[in-house]
């Protein structure tokens, strides 16, 4: 086992790993930013240090500032976290070069995976069934030849990054020239690569993934799926597990394929595979994030199981202690990310100083956050500034749960979105369980009033 681990993030994500770490007796570095000076995770972990100015492509994306901090310290490991560096190959592949263990997949499997046609291509060698599209279009004409052959509507997208960038819905053949041409050059702004290719757009969709684990001894282990297709702008808002549209049938063959592939790619670490599912129960590829997800910790809630202890354990090269006949799902959990963004004002980031914070408590509730009472939000880097997660035996009563906790939960100083989440969760579609990753669009589409 690691005696010291960097942690190449900050923020929440920096916290939940070095309060792993603690419970394991790992000790922890954090980095920073001349911003985040006064962040909760430089005081916790063991040792910091500073590697830049305030923006990210001076501090979290600064690889070489990064690696040199490691050295400086003596870290034997560095964990990304999630965003930033999590699924930069690069960033992998220096860290085995300078003899540092990068906790999460090799860098080979992060490369492959992130260039999403490989991804497409490599997931249908491996039985895992696939949205009808295209391989990288270069030329408009063909691109539209092709567009013209799958029907609309279709998405353009991007074959590097994500977070819904480099991605455009074509409704029609008479727009699709120049939503071609505005994805390439999203792409192209983003990622510095404006391959993109042609999807099919399904309607009356919703958003599942599956979560991995896997040694480095061929153990594949699925933990359940999470169901995760309240979105808005393709940017996840909520999330629970397991999901409720999901028939034991459907998950045992979404699980099944997802270890299949895993196997096949000699997946290591944590990981999520993600699919698209239709009204019929048909489910599709949709990519693979091979990092740790925001939304883990309602999986950890419903198996008791640490994602973040076993992404470390297996990093250092230790087995599964379990295989998947002992993997149980118990009860029902879910997230709310809580953002400071004003709805009212179409979800506009704020920054502010918290004048005041009260924390929800009580059994089964968890809020993972870096605030704290008389911190300044530093206006850098995203506007997530928690993640509430609660878990209770029923769908039912978690919803119950989760709405005492927002309506519990005080955060003075700046504009957040915990009425949003209250409203979501008061929905009639939401409480049925009847929604898809349209939802927001057409339910809470238009700007909200008071």
């Amino acid at each position: 086992m690691f005696s010291k681990i960097l942690i190449a993030n900050r923020g929440e994500i920096a916290l939940r790993i070095i309060r792993a770490c603690k419970e394991m007796g790992v000790a922890t570095v954090a980095v920073f930013s001349t911003a985040d000076e006064n962040s909760l995770h430089v005081s916790l972990a063991d040792e910091s240090i500073c590697i830049g100015p305030a923006a990210v492509s001076d501090s979290y994306l600064n690889i070489s500032a990064i690696l040199s901090a490691a050295v400086l310290t003596g870290a034997e490991a560095i964990h990304p976290g999630y965003g930033l560096l999590s699924e930069n190959p690069k960033f992998a592949r220096l860290c085995t070069q300078c003899g540092i263990a990068f906790v999460g997949p090799n860098w080979e499997i992060i490369q492959k995976m992130g260039d999403k046609d490989q991804a497409r291509a490599t997931m249908a060698a491996a039985g895992v069934p696939i949205v009808p599209g295209t391989d990288i279009l270069n030329d408009p004409d063909e691109a539209h030849q092709r567009a013209d052959e799958i029907g609309y509507p279709l998405l353009v997208k991007a074959r590097s990054g994500g977070g819904g960038k480099g991605i455009r819905l074509v409704e029609r053949s008479e727009n699709f020239l120049n939503e071609y041409s505005l994805a390439r050059q999203e792409a192209q702004n983003a990622f510095n690569d404006d391959g993109v290719y042609l999807e099919k757009f399904l309607t009356r969709v919703k958003h599942i993934e599956i979560q991995l684990l896997c040694d480095q001894h061929q153990h594949v282990v699925a933990l359940g799926e999470r169901e995760c297709s309240i979105q808005r702008k393709n940017q996840k808002l909520l999330e629970e597990s397991p999901s409720p549209s999901l028939t034991p049938e459907i998950r045992t063959a979404m699980m099944d394929v997802s270890r299949q592939a895993a196997l096949a790619i000699g997946y290591e670490n944590a990981g999520t595979i993600e699919f698209l599912m239709d009204m019929h129960g048909h489910f599709y590829f949709m990519e693979m994030n091979t990092r740790l997800q925001v939304e883990h910790p309602i999986t950890e809630m419903v198996t008791g199981v640490d994602i973040v202890k076993w992404q470390i354990r297996i990093a250092a090269g230790l087995p599964l202690t379990f295989s998947q006949q002992d993997v149980y799902i118990h009860g029902h959990a879910i997230e709310c990310r809580i953002n400071a963004e004003n709805p009212l004002l179409d979800f506009r980031p704020n920054c502010g100083t918290i004048e005041f914070l009260h924390v929800p408590g009580g059994p089964w509730v968890r809020f993972d956050t870096l605030l704290y009472q008389g911190y300044s939000i530093p206006p850098y880097y995203d506007s997530m500034v928690g993640k509430l997660i609660v878990h209770s035996k029923t769908r039912e009563l978690t919803i119950r749960k989760m709405k005492a906790a927002l309506c519990e939960l005080v955060i003075e100083g700046i504009d957040h979105t915990s009425q949003v989440q209250l409203d979501i969760l008061s929905h009639p579609l939401f409480i049925k369980g009847d929604y898809y990753t349209d939802f927001m669009e057409n339910e809470f589409g238009k700007p909200l009033s008071e």
